[in-house]
Order: C-alpha cells, then structure tokens, then sequence
C-alpha cells in the first residue's frame, strides 16, 4: 500500500503518523498556501494541488486523483471535512482503482448524507427528532420554530444556523447553504427542531463491510460554542449503564444495515430524563477520536486502514479509565473568539503522564486564513473524571502558544465552573457563560503586546532555539 492523505492540517499528521507506524509510504497534498505545513514536511512524498481556497484545492477531487496517479498511490485516507462525506469522490477513487479508506458510497450516501441517515433511522425504529429536507422557508415553518439549519453534507459546525424567529429563517437558509457550499461542495439543507436544554453524546463504532459492527463507548460533547465541540470527554459522566448500553446498540444496528466499513460515529441527542434521539452519522475519523483511543488502547486510524484492507474488526477492549479532550484553537476573545490565523511564533506542548497533544502546526509554521483555526487536541488520561479533569488543567497550564491568540485560557476556567464539574451542562449552555464574563479588551491587548514584544525581541524562531516570553494567560492568571 501507498497511500495518499487527502487533507490538511491535524488530522493529515495523525493519518501520516499512524502510516509511518506501519511502514506505509505516504503521499501528502498541499495548496500554495499549505506548501512548508508540517503535514507536508512529514510525508514521504508531496504533490501540489492549486490556490488556497477549498473549491481549488482539498475539495477539487480530480487533482487528488491527478497526484495520486503521479506519485503511484494505491489508497486514499480523506481524513475529516473537505471530501471525507462525499460518495461520489468515494466512488471516483474506487473507479480509479485506489483503495478507498472509509465506508463504500452505499452505506456513505445512506448513512453520511443526514436527511437519508434519518430516513434510514426511522425505518429501523430509531427515536429521532422531527425535521424535513429544506425546501423553503414555509417547509420549515411547518416544524415549528426554533429550528436548527444544518448542512445535509457537513459537520463540525460548518452550515449551521439556529433559528427562534420567523424574521431569521430566509437569510440562515442563505448564509448556511453558502458556508456548506464552501466547506463541502454540498449546499443541500435541512432542518431539525431544536430540543433544549440537550445534551450531545455520540458513539464511537467501527464497522468491517460485511455487516459486522462494534461500538468502542460513548462519548460526551456538550461543551460547543456555534455548533463547534471544544471539550470532549468519554466516558459520558452520570450515564447509566443501561442507557451507555442502548446507545451502543442503536448505533451498531444502523451499521450493520448498510454493512458500513470502518470508522464512523453515531450522534444522539440527550434529554434530562436520559431519553435519547438520533441526530445524525459521521462517516469519517472524528476530531474528538483520540479520547476514545486513551480508554481503549486501540489505533483507530490503523484499524481504518486494516478494515480497508479487508481485515476483521479487533475483538471489544475494556475500556479504562477517563479521557478528556480540550481542542485548542487560533480565536480572538477580544472579537467574540473569531479566527485569528498567523504565525505561532512559540509553541511549547504539554507533556507528562497521561498527557497527549495532538497538533497540526510546529513552532514558526503559519495558521492560513482559508482554512480553520485548530492548532491541535490537548487530551488527558487518568483512573477518574476528577483526575482526568485535574491532568488537563495541569496541561492547559504547562502549554505555551505565542503569535497568535488561542482558547486555551478559557478552556482552563471551563475546567473549574461548578456545572462542569458536575456533568451539568447542555449544548446551549456554553454561550451564557462566555457572556457572563467579560474580557477586559485593554488589559488583553497591553499583555499580548508585551508577549509579542518579547518574542520578537528575542530573535526570529527557528526549530532548535527558540523564544520564551510569558504567555498573556499566565501574566493575567486565570480567564476572567
């Protein structure tokens, strides 16, 4: 096998590690804009695709498939985002004679395609929350407001708007199409009613092609901001067993109808009164996959690859232990955590017992602007919640990002909020807190002028010496 990743960033460096791990040679694809990134850096091989924007480069499957042929790739990893979801691509690649690293275009178009994942929920006898296909605004009125606008071909946020007023319908109907267009070359639409306050699990499952599955746990990801998970953890705190286990089950029966291959994960929605409804399937590696590799000890890129291969799925592990998971982003609290790319001037990752990081950029590499703001995953491991809670907070403090603002000081105050602490949070809950709390925008500015003027002071960055100016967030203590 030789295989070609088609993306970019973090998940393009886990992919590339876990093919390094196996002796698998490696092909990385980059835009003009990605060309010195590290995922490049760290392949084999590298082949350009075109300018910066998505539609030019990693969502412009004939120049995938053009590198492949050139470098003599033999298989396609998609990662996650860009062309992951797309059984077209899928059985582009097929066709071309590639192995194709994810679930057939079948059980992709019947699974990652959200409207057809519901449809195919409901005629197995899922419980799923109410929604229709948008066609137009007075489609969606007949759901009853509010409503979530979700892209049919996405994730991670991208195409998504919430609704509680008639006034917003027609302009989130536009402005979501346009940003699922962007993101998956996908605008198709539909709606869901929004059910508050919710909790968002999801279960880990892997799935051998032939009508096997097997789910790896749940996990809890409550904690978004604009439909963006930023603290994950598994397993989910205060869960009943019986429920954990009725979450399995659900997921792995719709698996095993579309003999679906690989790995996916199967999203719920969960209530108060532990009643629980389908949302929706990712067909793709997650972002929050790491926590669930932590608890188990398996590789779930290397299993990827195995299934792909035609392997058996690995017998269930036991699972031990807590794993939590803080996604560190590029985002600018002075601006309502707006993106905010530029060079990391200094980055020091945290390390120690129980401590991972998983990061797509390298100390003086450039966050680009077309693409999107994460700078990698920092996740713990202990016995219990407590100590996994407490691991993380260690690391949130021990990590150091200079250049470029990052989330991590809010995700450390996170750690201590009461309702946190004790596994009461919602989806919604998130954006009342951050309100609650004001940044002091001259303060902020004053420290990260400081720490700017201390990197630069103390020379350009290069990989075996670098600067070490205090970071904001240590100079000013906790987030406020």
């Amino acid at each position: 096998m030789k295989l070609l990743v088609a993306n970019r960033g973090e998940i393009a460096v886990r992919v590339l590690r876990a093919a390094r791990e196996l002796g698998i040679p490696s092909v990385a694809v980059y835009s003009e804009d990605d060309r010195e990134s590290l995922h490049v850096r760290m392949a084999d091989e590298a082949e350009a695709l075109g300018p910066a924007p998505g539609s030019t480069s990693y969502l412009h499957g004939e120049r995938i498939l053009a590198a492949a042929r050139r470098t003599s790739a033999t298989a396609v990893h998609p990662g996650y985002g860009f062309l992951s979801e797309r059984p077209d691509f899928a059985a582009v690649v097929q066709a071309a004679g590639l192995l194709w690293v994810g679930p057939s275009p079948a059980a992709m178009a019947a699974l990652g395609d959200k409207a057809a994942a519901r449809r195919t929920a409901q005629r197995l006898g899922l419980a799923v929350t109410p929604g229709l296909e948008v066609a137009e605004a007075e489609s969606v009125l007949a759901l009853g407001l509010p409503v979530v606008i979700k892209a049919v071909a996405g994730g991670g946020g991208r195409g998504m708007r919430i609704v509680r007023h008639e006034s917003e319908l027609a302009d989130a109907i536009r402005s979501a199409g346009r940003e699922a267009t962007a993101a998956f070359g996908d605008g198709r639409l539909y709606a869901e009613r929004l059910i508050e306050p919710a909790r968002h699990v999801e279960v880990q499952v892997l799935g051998d092609g032939r009508g096997g599955a097997l789910a790896l746990g749940v996990r809890e990801c409550s904690v978004q901001r604009r439909g963006q998970k930023l603290l994950e953890e598994t397993p989910v705190p205060g869960l009943p067993t019986e429920v954990a286990a009725a979450l399995e089950h659900d997921a792995c029966t719709l698996v095993r109808e579309v003999a679906y291959g690989g790995a996916g994960t199967v999203e719920f929605l969960l209530g108060p009164d532990n009643r629980f409804s389908f949302l929706e399937v990712n067909t793709r590696i997650q972002v929050e996959h790491g926590i669930t590799e932590l608890v188990t000890g398996l590789d779930l890129v290397a299993e990827q690859l195995r299934l792909a291969a035609g392997g058996e799925l690995p017998l269930r592990p036991e699972a031990r232990g807590h794993a939590i998971e803080a996604r560190i982003c590029a985002e600018d609290p002075r601006r309502g955590f707006a993106p905010a790319p530029g060079r990391i001037l200094r980055l020091r990752a945290p390390a120690g017992p129980g401590v991972r990081f998983d990061a797509g950029v390298a100390e003086g590499d450039t966050l680009p602007e077309a693409y999107d703001s994460l700078i990698g995953k920092v996740m713990a491991l202990a016995p219990s919640r407590e100590a996994a809670i407490g691991r993380l907070g260690r690391a949130l403090d021990e990590m150091e990002v200079a250049g470029v603002p990052t989330t991590a000081g809010m995700l450390r105050a996170l750690l201590d909020e009461p309702a946190f602490l004790n596994g009461a949070v919602h989806t919604r809950w998130l954006e009342p807190w951050c309100a609650a709390r004001p940044t002091s925008e001259a303060t902020i500015v004053a420290a990260a002028a400081a720490y700017a003027a201390a990197a630069v002071a103390a020379g350009p960055p290069d990989r075996a010496a670098t600067p070490t100016p205090t970071s904001p967030w240590t100079t000013l203590g906790r987030w406020p």
